[in-house]
């Protein structure tokens, strides 16, 4: 799927097929890494299991770790993003479980596995492997603003968690099937896992992501597109440092806007209203033309699971009317998907 990145993607061979472990998560928005591996790399998962407490599902097979072994699975995936990527003390027993039962354990959050005494010994004891994917390359320079040759898409959100990698996935396949050369860039632990290979924007020192999104996405020729997924918002209080330096680096020519039209406030900081889509457009086009003068908006990606067919397609004709732009799921595809993809591409 993608151009090689170095020593990153040469590192990234990791023991498939996955048992998605969901924590205890109570919030849906907080397992989109078990989520995305299940929408785009589901012949790579063989089930799902958590800890007590757990209320979200992927719909996968509900296996256990033993269970899940006989079945072939290779490892683990811890399939949570939670805010500051903590592994929870109720997951402990769950882990060592699962190193018992012949599974290796992967994991994409900012604690290491090999911070916690009790995975390490269970680790030595059975021979499994911790395997931690948010490491970012060795060396990253800082950034030099230096306009790159090729195209460059870049998803961004008015908040996290709301279809920024989806939407990436879905532009790629898109433009694959019109025979565009193009790559999907991956920026987090998911797109990682689902592609093999890019740099985990948010554990990159930040001196250094304009340089490491600069190095995503190299110099290429006229007519190849990089699509590049987004991390976070530039109006998120806590992640929005990670959100410019992306932008920065990236260049984009084009960007999709991200939303999720049932969100009034920010994922986790209930006193932050959610921004507007208006209010994104104006601040990417005002910050990312910093390092590339020509930068547009593309159009709108619409996160309307939570609405029927009919419902999503009668918000997505206002959106269109009301912005003066494509507005579309990418999930649901149809018309609305296919002018979005002729708008970015115009």
């Amino acid at each position: 799927m993608n151009a090689p990145l170095g020593r990153l993607a040469d590192s990234l061979t990791l023991p498939q097929p996955y048992l998605l472990f969901l924590g205890d998560t109570t919030e849906a928005g907080y397992a989109k890494t078990a989520f995305g591996l299940a929408d785009w790399a589901a012949d790579r998962c063989v089930g799902e299991w958590s800890a007590p407490g757990c209320t979200v599902s992927t719909g996968l097979p509900r296996l256990s770790p033993a269970d899940a072994r006989a079945a072939g699975a290779r490892s683990l995936v811890i399939g949570v993003a939670n805010q500051g990527g903590v592994i929870g003390d109720t997951w402990v027993a769950v882990l060592v479980d699962a190193m018992e039962a012949g599974l290796d354990i992967v994991s994409g959050l900012h604690t290491r596995l090999t911070s916690v005494p009790a995975l390490v010994e269970a680790a030595r004891r059975t021979g499994r492997r911790l395997i931690d994917v948010r490491t970012p390359p060795p060396t990253i320079p800082i950034g030099n603003g230096r306009k790159r040759s090729g195209k460059r898409l870049l998803t961004v959100g008015t908040d996290c968690a709301l279809g920024k990698k989806y939407t990436a996935l879905a532009l790629h396949r898109a433009f694959r099937e019109r025979g565009i050369d193009a790559d999907f860039r991956a920026t987090g632990q998911t797109g990682i896992m689902i592609a093999g290979g890019g740099v985990p924007m948010d554990a990159v020192v930040s001196d250094f992501e304009a340089g490491a999104a600069e190095m995503l996405s190299p110099d290429a020729p006229d007519d190849h597109w990089d699509l590049i997924e987004g991390q976070g918002s530039i109006f998120n209080p806590a992640y929005a440092a990670v959100s410019l330096g992306l932008l920065h680096g990236s260049q984009p020519d084009v960007f999709v806007v991200c939303h999720d039209p049932t969100r009034k406030v920010i994922l986790g900081m209930e006193n932050f209203a959610l921004p507007s889509i208006e209010e994104v457009i104006d601040l990417t086009v005002r910050l990312g033309s910093r390092t590339n003068p020509a930068i547009r908006c593309g159009g709108v990606s619409l996160n309307t699971s939570s609405f029927d067919a009919d419902g999503a397609e009668a918000l997505m004709a206002a959106e269109r009317d009301r912005l003066g732009l494509p507005v579309a799921d990418p999930i649901r595809g149809g018309p609305g998907f296919a002018a979005l993809v002729d708008a970015i591409l115009a």
